[in-house]
């Protein structure tokens, strides 16, 4: 009973998150977050797996996330809390064990979103300067590109939101001279339109597989509206603004994704998108080659994936810092900086694995390195939105007292199937993806492992008596 006293009387005096996000803020938010590598150094990829017909692993993909939005808007408008996917699985499992490996998947997932950013920084930083960098060279812009991220996330958050909402403006408005420069070209007579339909598979694969393929790498261009949920105590009457903000966030950048990737297939042809780091630089050079833009757009594509990498690595020390915070990881990882209050030694272990990523798929030169981890990170946040679409239902049965958002039932079921079928290996995914999933949350499993074996078993007791309202 002093234990539940005591809970009671931390909630009454821990002050509240300042509502500030209305409906704009929160959109750009969205648009933002969602916004980034994938667009800028993956439709040749997708075009690779499907042919001219690029745009529709996008468009698909779109679908997929718009299923699983639907998911995420019933829950945060039923528990407008700060603290996404976790929550909602300990809510409906209460299985620490469970919340906390959906927390270190979460937390993979930007780690290797970030690791591609990386690779694909190094890509544009070369074109931009006129290198002629080889793998060894394009290591070593990657690795300290990734130093220079951990670096602004050591200065502290407001440092780092600040130029979040810099390259955010920046991105956007490489895409939208993209789109522009293109329907300038197209409008005078240098589209071939008998690409943007035509289905030209690698290695004799049927049209369904190939898309189901190329869907998965697409997909990695569409997460990110889900970190928005974390943003609900800081939001303007979250159960009224959330739904429609959010599939405005999603449609908008939908749009983008969809026009960028016929644009380029309409102006070149396949096999120059095919492996190309850069694509939308090579299409703004077939489109203007004489536009100055030309110069300008490769540094406006390292800002974007810049941007990208900045989220994810101030997103993935702050998940680690929570769970040790919370007695399921080594206590070590919990401890701050006692000048600038960041949580040092998470991000020194969160970049050290991004390094390690880094130099791993850099072993092999032949390897689409971005493809590779950005295959990965949506193979990482499938899974995770799997259970969120498995979740909405079982918490059907818990009533709260507000009104809220509810999704037709339908939905997160077919979010559910869908997500599931482009985690398994039917989908086309490439082994390496599992096989980089499967070490980084081993290593989550070992330092569970470690914890509960030392201790944490006791700590994640006291926490779970004395902090009922928190994660564990």
């Amino acid at each position: 009973m002093a234990a539940m006293t005591l809970a009671e009387e931390k909630k009454t005096t821990q002050p509240e998150l300042t509502r500030v996000l209305g409906p704009k803020l929160l959109l750009l938010f969205i648009v933002g977050d969602i916004l980034g590598t994938g667009i800028y150094a993956l439709t040749g990829q997708v075009a690779a797996e499907v042919g001219g017909a690029a745009w529709v692993p996008f468009l698909t993909a779109f679908v997929v996330a718009a299923l699983t939005a639907a998911s995420y808007l019933e829950l945060v408008t039923k528990y407008p809390q700060a603290a996404g996917a976790a929550l909602y699985v300990h809510k409906a499992f209460g299985i620490h064990f469970v919340t906390f490996m959906v927390c270190f998947t979460v937390m993979s997932s930007g780690i290797t979103s970030a690791s591609a950013a990386s690779s694909a920084f190094a890509s544009n930083l070369a074109v931009g300067f006129g290198l002629d960098a080889g793998p060894a060279a394009l290591l070593f812009i990657a690795i300290a590109f990734m130093l220079l991220i951990m670096t602004v996330n050591f200065r502290g958050v407001a440092e780092g939101v600040g130029l979040n909402v810099v390259l955010t403006l920046i991105e956007l408005s490489g895409l939208l001279m993209v789109i522009f420069i293109s329907l300038f070209a197209i409008f005078g007579g240098q589209a071939d339109w008998s690409r943007v339909v035509a289905f030209d598979t690698p290695d004799g694969k049927n049209v369904f597989l190939a898309i189901s393929t190329a869907t998965s790498l697409a997909f990695f261009a569409m997460v990110g509206f889900e970190d928005s949920v974390n943003m609900a105590e800081e939001t303007k009457e979250p159960s009224k603004i959330f739904p429609k903000t959010l599939f405005t966030g999603l449609g908008i950048t939908a749009v983008v994704y969809v026009l960028i990737s016929i644009c380029a297939v309409a102006l070149v042809p396949v096999g120059e998108l095919a492996g190309n780091a850069t694509p939308l630089v090579t299409v703004v050079q077939t489109a203007a080659p004489d536009f100055p833009i030309n110069v300008v757009l490769p540094f406006i594509s390292m800002f974007a994936v810049a941007n990208s990498a900045l989220i994810n690595m101030m997103m993935a020390s702050r998940l680690l810092y929570g769970m040790s915070r919370q007695g399921v990881l080594p206590s070590f990882l919990a401890k701050v900086h006692s000048t600038r209050k960041t949580p040092f030694a998470a991000i020194l272990f969160t970049t050290a694995i991004a390094l390690g990523l880094i130099s791993y798929v850099s072993l092999d030169p032949e390897s689409p390195i971005v493809a590779l981890l950005g295959g990965t990170t949506s193979l990482l946040l499938l899974a995770v939105f799997a259970v969120v679409n498995v979740t909405v239902l079982v918490l059907r049965k818990d009533r709260v007292e507000h009104d809220h958002f509810r999704t037709p039932t339908a939905l997160p079921i077919l979010g559910a199937v869908f997500c599931a079928y482009l985690v398994l290996p039917v989908s086309g995914r490439a082994v390496e993806q599992y096989q980089i999933a499967g070490v980084l949350l081993g290593i989550g499993i070992l330092l569970w492992l470690v914890t509960y074996l030392t201790g944490g078993k006791r700590r994640q007791e006291l926490v779970a008596i004395e902090e009922p309202e928190k994660l564990h």
